[in-house]
C-alpha cells in the first residue's frame, strides 16, 4: 500500500510539472524535422494578422524529452505571388520560470490568403549541433486593424502594431504599441526615440472622444511604445493614431477636427468590446 501511495504522489508530481509547464497557452501546431518536433503555442491556439506573442518547445523524437538548452532564432517569410518578406520579429528567449518553453513574438502584417502564405523557419543549436526546421502557418485577418503599415514624410516604410489592451475595458488601460521601419525586405528593426499620439474616438456617437489618455513613449526596458487608453463605454472604438519621429516632425497621421463627425487620421487601430 505504501508503494502504491508513493507512486501515485510521484505521478501526480510529474504531471502537475507538465501542465504548468503549459499554463495559459495552447498549441497551434507541430513543425518537425528528423530528429525533433518543435511545438508552437499562443494563448488562443491561433495566429492572427497583427502582434502575435508565440511560444515554443523543442521535443527529441527519440527520446520524448524536451530540449532545455537550445539557442533559438526563427524567420517568418511571407510568399507572395511576385516576391517574397519578412515582417518584424523578436528575438527568441528562454521563458521565465520554465524549464522547456522558449517564447517571443512575431508581427504578420498581413494575412494568408489562397495563393499567398507565411513560412516560420526555426534555427536552433544544442550541444553544438545546429537544426533548422521549416513549415507553412495559418496566418488569418484580424477581425479589427491591429497593424497598420505606411510610408512617413521622410520616405520610410513604418509598422505599428497594437499589443495592449488585449481586453479592453471601461476604464484608462494600459495601451502597447510596437514601432518597426522596414530596413530591407527581410529586416524590420524597432524604431527608437519616436512619439505615438492617440485620439480614441466612437464614430457611431458622434465621433466624441475621451478624456485623461497619454500618448506613447517608448521604453528603455523593452523598447516598445507604453501609454493610457481611456474607454468611456463600450462599443466600437476608433484609435486614431499620430506618428511623431525624434524632431517632434509629424511622419503620418492627421489631428482629429473637433465637432467634425467625419473627422478621422488616415493610421489608426480599431477596438471593440
Amino acid at each position: 500500500m505504501v508503494l502504491i501511495t508513493i507512486f501515485a504522489s510521484c505521478t501526480s508530481d510529474n504531471e502537475d510539472i507538465a501542465v504548468n509547464e503549459l499554463d495559459g497557452i495552447i498549441k497551434i501546431q507541430e513543425i518537425t524535422n528528423d530528429t525533433h518536433a518543435i511545438e508552437i503555442y499562443s494563448s488562443t491556439g491561433t495566429l492572427q494578422q497583427g502582434y502575435n506573442a508565440i511560444s515554443l518547445r523543442i521535443k527529441n523524437k527519440t527520446t520524448s524529452e524536451y530540449e532545455k538548452s537550445a539557442t533559438v532564432t526563427w524567420a517568418p517569410l511571407m510568399h507572395m505571388t511576385s516576391m517574397s518578406h519578412a515582417c518584424p520579429f523578436s528575438v527568441v528567449s528562454k521563458t521565465s520560470g520554465k524549464e522547456t518553453l522558449y517564447d517571443g513574438y512575431v508581427v504578420f502584417t498581413m494575412a494568408d490568403n489562397a495563393t499567398e502564405y507565411w513560412e516560420l523557419t526555426v534555427n536552433y543549436t544544442i550541444n553544438g549541433v545546429a537544426y533548422t526546421a521549416n513549415s507553412r502557418i495559418a496566418v488569418p485577418a484580424s477581425e479589427k486593424q491591429r497593424v497598420t503599415t505606411f510610408t512617413g514624410t521622410d520616405g520610410v516604410k513604418y509598422i505599428l502594431a497594437l499589443i495592449e489592451p488585449k481586453g479592453p475595458k471601461v476604464a484608462i488601460n494600459d495601451m502597447t504599441v510596437g514601432v518597426f521601419k522596414m530596413q530591407s525586405m527581410l529586416m524590420f528593426p524597432v524604431v527608437d526615440n519616436f512619439k505615438v499620439k492617440i485620439d480614441p474616438r466612437m464614430p457611431s456617437m458622434g465621433n466624441h472622444g475621451s478624456p485623461n489618455n497619454v500618448d506613447l513613449t517608448q521604453s528603455l526596458s523593452d523598447k516598445l511604445y507604453h501609454g493610457k487608453l481611456s474607454l468611456t463605454m463600450t462599443g466600437y472604438w476608433r484609435i486614431n493614431l499620430q506618428v511623431l519621429n525624434a524632431s517632434n516632425e509629424v511622419l503620418k497621421g492627421e489631428a482629429i477636427v473637433e465637432g467634425n463627425p467625419l473627422s478621422v487620421s488616415s493610421i489608426y487601430f480599431e477596438i471593440e468590446f
